[in-house]
């Protein structure tokens, strides 16, 4: 018997014995689809489609280790009367039964319905949409940007929220999973520190915990998203190649962890070739016609070690300017050489009205004491404070760039903040230290920040953030048009009620050709 008709006979017994009816509920022990579909990276004919074959997301052996042949149906109708694109993709279990298909030949700015099926059980029906046609103007853009979502500290109502927003795009900015956390499917009315991931199995139980959540679920098949990566993927704060523990066997640890991260979201990259995913390139472009470009980067991969840090550890610090010397060395580097000249072309050739930074941490200064000259300040080294010269060659690069509008967004720090950047913070805008962009910065899903009376007490000492809450979780409402961009600020009521309400605690816009922010 050849291999291609085993593969095949495998994959049928294997379709047989996990399937279910298609009007099975969803909660059936044997309905492969538990963890829900996505879809993400669109482009103006194609878009990225992703579910995993798993019956019972805490248990991987509920899928034996064979592969599968999944098909999957793309319609310009939610009844699926008219198909734009089928085909089948092979769910195999070296990438833990993950289906990543390209779906291509789609007509540019329009909405499309998606599914999968396995023998007679079909996955939930998502809605996805490509990107406008290159020299299109689109009269709007309305993105949802979320980031934080530990599954310790809450529920996520704030994705039942961005489903209901009907966004056309999602941008989620990092900490996707903690990497700690007892592995069970119901969000604990507080916090337990155990169970920290560290191999493969543990990092891919990880996001099936996670990806069970059916708020999330839903805001997934709201719309296409679009992701970039943090910390708590892999480790907190670790930096390039080093960990918080300064491990010796991290390589490995991250490598595990980058591969889960690639089996579990709708990202336009190629599989891994050797097993691992020891490297992987998480910086992309996307256009939305000519209103917007996105460029999506990754802070975390190829930034240089953390400065001055605790003897002995790797990892953030709290320190003072003129006590870190390393703050001064402009050999450092938060994104890597690679990636600056690759955002610089981007930034250069970009035609797009809006050109949208979508990264994890916070570039406005933020200094623990007042700052009247460089060598002042108390410093967080885990963001881009730490790295305040590769801030100002990103910032001198949108200057030189002359790309047009540049905003932006930020996650990381669980706190709303609206802040107006500048090349030089220790100095007050002027001709020779203009704003050269807005950055606005959500606050998370659920992971829990510090108190209020702290965060404004940081305002007074960094005039250009024009304002912070920390005691909210939620996400941010955008519009984008030509002409400005509104941003809401979404905030729950109360993060450990899964039906928790919502309110809009503020919202700032910036007008084209300006980049300073008005309140409204």
């Amino acid at each position: 018997m050849n291999t291609r008709r085993s593969f095949l006979l495998d994959a049928a017994r294997l379709t047989a014995a996990v399937a279910v009816p298609s009007g099975a509920a969803a909660a059936s022990p044997a309905y492969p689809f538990s963890l829900g579909v996505a879809s993400g990276s669109p482009l103006p004919d194609a878009v990225i489609l992703w579910t995993r074959i798993l019956s019972d997301p805490l248990n991987a052996a509920s899928v034996p280790p064979l592969a599968l042949n999944v098909r999957w149906e793309v319609a310009e109708d939610e009844a699926f009367r008219k198909i734009a694109a089928r085909g089948s993709a092979v769910a195999s279990p070296e990438l833990a039964h993950s289906v990543h298909v390209d779906a291509k030949g789609l007509q540019p700015d329009r909405w499309y319905w998606y599914r999968f099926m396995l023998g007679d059980a079909v996955s939930p029906v998502g809605r996805t949409r490509t990107a406008p046609a290159p020299g299109a103007l689109p009269s709007r853009l309305k993105l949802a940007v979320a980031s934080c979502q530990h599954w310790e500290f809450g529920h996520y109502a704030a994705h039942r929220h961005i489903a209901a927003a009907a966004p056309d795009l999602v941008a989620f900015l990092g900490d996707y999973i903690y990497e700690w956390g007892p592995y069970r499917l119901q969000h604990p009315p507080r916090a337990v520190r155990s169970d920290e991931s560290f191999t493969l199995a543990q990092y891919r139980a990880r996001y099936a915990q996670y990806k069970s959540d059916r708020d999330l679920q839903a805001a997934h098949l709201a719309a296409p998203w679009i992701v970039t990566w943090d910390d708590h993927e892999v480790a907190n704060d670790y930096a390039g190649d080093i960990d918080e523990r300064l491990s010796e066997d991290f390589a490995a640890r991250r490598a595990a962890a980058y591969q889960a991260f690639y089996e579990h979201m709708p990202l336009r990259l190629p599989p891994p070739r050797d097993g691992r995913l020891k490297s992987m390139r998480m910086y992309q472009r996307y256009d939305w016609g000519r209103l917007a470009r996105f460029h999506v980067l990754d802070d975390r991969q190829y930034r240089s070690p953390l400065p001055c840090s605790k003897p002995g550890r790797g990892g953030s610090n709290v320190v003072l300017a003129r006590a870190c010397d390393a703050l001064r060395d402009p050999a450092r580097t938060m994104l890597g050489g690679e990636q600056e000249a690759w955002l610089a072309q981007g930034l250069q050739s970009s035609r797009a009205y809006w050109n949208i930074l979508a990264q994890q941490t916070p570039m406005a200064q933020s200094s623990g004491v007042p700052v009247q000259s460089p060598e002042d300040g108390r410093f967080w080294t885990d963001g881009w404070d730490g790295y305040p010269l590769a801030r100002r060659r990103l910032l001198d690069t949108l200057v030189k760039s002359g790309a047009r509008n540049p905003l932006v967004l930020a996650g990381d720090v669980h706190t709303f903040y609206a802040s107006e950047l500048r090349r030089d913070f220790s100095r007050p805008v002027s001709k020779a230290n203009p704003v050269v962009a807005a950055e606005l910065c959500g606050t998370s899903v659920t992971s829990s920040s510090r108190p209020q009376a702290r965060t404004a007490e940081n305002l007074g000492r960094n005039p250009h953030m024009l304002y912070g809450r920390s005691d909210r979780r939620g996400y941010m409402l955008m519009e984008v048009t030509p002409s400005a961009t509104r941003t809401r600020f979404m905030a729950l009521d109360d993060v450990r009620d899964p039906a928790s309400s919502q309110s809009e605690l503020a919202a700032f816009t910036a007008a084209a050709r300006s980049p300073r922010l008005q309140r409204g």
